[in-house]
């Protein structure tokens, strides 16, 4: 015996989503992409600078 998936009766039948939703959503990924970026370059400096910073300089 075969149940009925309830999960395919959620979007059924297909509707527009809000524009106002989709200008949020988009600005919210962008949002989200600029601060993974900005992490990344962070993260990915840090250790340089830290080691250039604890590093003891040689005397000439």
């Amino acid at each position: 015996m075969q149940e009925e998936n309830p999960f395919k009766k959620i979007a059924h039948p297909p509707q527009e989503t809000p524009s106002d939703f989709k200008v949020k959503v988009m600005a919210e990924i962008a949002r989200m992409k600029l601060f993974q970026e900005m992490a990344g370059l962070f993260m990915f400096n840090y250790p340089k600078a830290a080691k250039t910073f604890f590093e003891k300089k040689k005397k000439s």
